[in-house]
């Protein structure tokens, strides 16, 4: 977690940028904006991190003591500065520390020093390997897209992820290259912060600040950061393999690294699996990976998840996903005896139930799975949904439910909940290392419609009081520690139950009517309180209704 003063640094910076970007860039809707301005911050990160390694490096060469050490002897001065440039220059230096490579085009400094020379055209040279080259370069847009092909071409895991199409961007070139100069401003030194950390959370800013400027297509690529914490934390997915097959840009496994580093385990102990339909979304997931240093697997291409699954072999420790809520004719090309529709066939009309099927089909014996599904699949009946749900309560499948309060949203004011499952609720010991009690046949419901607080006029938030609150007790039920139901919060409900509710898993029914404390005070005392409270209102009313006819026989009125 980030303390105040790393926090007051950090909002400095994003409103620093925010402001300053969006007075340069007017002419673009926010999704051209989203891709221009998380397409440099890419650029910049990459090359930051180039940067530190070589220096990095540099230290190494000078350092006798050190393996990479270059022995200036039988070199004259001029020899010795060019053999530590080429060592500087060796790709293996950087891929062993999983460092990406940035060739001399892509490098910032390059872009910076030259994106007020190119506009109209300019013939730049380079030095790779030593040897000067000469580079063509028409527009600022054209000296970007430049940058991010070389950075493709010798970066194999980056093949088709950078989005290319600055040189198409219909904007003043003079701009483009003022907001290389605004991203150069960029504060990569902090007492507590690594320049990783900032610049995973500029990006983050910006996709957040992107999704609410688009308003319901931005529901498309984000999940407000909140709810997303609130699944990791309670899934705790420390070790193992993590899928979203809705990914988005990645934000469930940004929080699932945060939540592993936060609780001194180790990012190299969990696998992450994605896909994602939308090419560009994909991209920005991609790119959201590579900030950080996470490696991926999001398939070869983006792909319907439906017909085209890019890990058909798949079985997740871990799988978490927000859907599109209420999906339709999702099932184009999709056989009617597809293996994954193991509790029914969902129907045409709505996709809830196959995304929550095809998250189980990929599910481990052992593993757990949260999503976020619109109410409706809570209590549903129409096309068959009541029969699928019945069969996963029946299968014991469904460990809790959580009811969220509206407006959480960017894209939707449909009311949402989250669906979490597992196909093994026997005594075990979780990745987190708690020792699971037996919850057969059980489920836990949570009201958590109340918590959260307004954040301005249209979305709700939750506060870090309201994720503990949550993830407190659905960790007590699961471990039997210090758990007990709550009138109104929370409850712990028996096949039985459930059975009595026509297998309704919306949880005011089972969690109740929230008991309200009595204040203590004598009903006598209160009713005499009360009594003379009215009778001096009365009163008022009496002199206020005098004052008003006096006013009128003033004015010649009879009432």
């Amino acid at each position: 977690m980030v303390d105040q003063n790393e926090q007051e640094f950090l909002n400095s910076l994003e409103k620093k940028l925010w402001t300053s970007a969006n007075k340069l860039l007017p002419a673009l809707d926010a999704a051209q904006y989203k891709h221009v301005m998380l397409g440099l911050i890419f650029l910049k990160y990459v090359s930051d991190a180039f940067d530190l390694r070589r220096e990095e490096l540099a230290k190494q060469i000078a350092d006798p003591q050190h393996e990479n050490y270059l022995d200036p002897d039988g070199m004259d001065e001029a020899e010795y500065q060019a053999e530590i440039a080429n060592e500087l220059e060796v790709r293996d230096f950087y891929l062993e520390t999983n460092t990406f490579w940035v060739p001399p085009v892509a490098r910032w400094q390059f872009l910076r020093d030259h994106n007020k020379v190119v506009i109209g055209g300019a013939e730049l040279e380079v030095l790779v390997n030593g040897k000067a080259q000469k580079v063509k370069v028409s527009s600022v847009g054209h000296l970007i897209d430049n940058a991010l092909e070389a950075i493709e071409l010798d970066n194999t895991k980056l093949k088709g992820v950078l989005n290319k199409r600055y040189t198409q961007l219909q904007i003043d070139q003079a701009k483009l290259g003022e907001l290389i100069d605004l991203i150069s401003t960029i504060p990569f030194t902090h007492d507590s912060l690594s320049s990783k950390d900032i610049l995973g959370h500029v990006y983050e800013y910006f996709l957040g600040q992107f999704a609410l400027a688009e308003g319901k297509k931005g529901g498309q690529f984000y999940t407000p950061k909140a709810i997303v914490s609130l699944i990791v934390q309670m899934l705790e997915p420390y070790k193992g393999r993590v899928y979203d097959p809705a990914m988005g840009s990645g934000g469930f496994f940004v929080q699932s690294e945060q939540f592993i580093r936060e609780h001194q385990g180790r990012i190299g102990e969990i696998s992450i699996y994605g896909q994602e339909y939308n090419h560009t979304t994909w991209q920005l997931a991609a790119m959201n990976m590579a900030i950080r240093g996470i490696e991926f697997n999001f398939g070869k291409e983006p792909a319907n998840t439906y017909t085209n699954d890019q890990h058909p072999d798949l079985r997740a420790d871990f799988v978490m996903a927000n859907p599109p809520f209420n999906m339709k004719e999702w099932d184009t090309g999709v056989d009617d005896n597809d293996p994954r529709w193991v509790y029914g066939k969902p129907p045409s009309g709505n996709a809830n139930f196959a995304w929550l099927q095809h998250m189980l089909y990929h599910l481990a014996p052992n593993g757990s799975m949260g999503l976020l599904l619109a109410n409706g699949s809570m209590s549903s009946n129409t096309s068959g949904e009541g029969e699928i749900r019945k069969a996963l309560i029946d299968n014991d499948l469904i460990e809790c439910m959580v009811a969220l309060p509206g407006q959480l949203f960017t894209n939707t004011q449909i009311p949402a909940c989250i669906w979490f499952l597992t196909k093994n609720k026997g005594a075990r010991t979780a990745a987190s290392g708690r020792a699971l009690r037996d919850r057969k046949q059980q489920v836990l419901f949570i009201d958590a419609r109340n918590l959260g607080y307004m954040k301005d006029r249209v979305l709700r938030d939750f506060t870090a009081e309201d994720l503990k609150k949550i993830c407190d007790v659905y960790h007590a039920w699961q471990t039997g520690i210090d758990y007990q139901d709550q009138k109104g919060f929370c409850a712990s409900a028996r096949l039985e139950d459930m059975q009595k509710q026509d297998y309704v898993l919306t949880p005011g029914r089972y969690v109740g009517a929230e008991e309200v404390e009595e204040d203590g005070e004598a009903f006598a005392e209160k009713m005499t309180r009360l009594t003379a409270q009215l009778k001096t209102q009365f009163e008022e009313s009496a002199r206020l209704e005098g004052e008003i006819k006096k006013n009128l026989a003033g004015l010649g009125y009879e009432f």
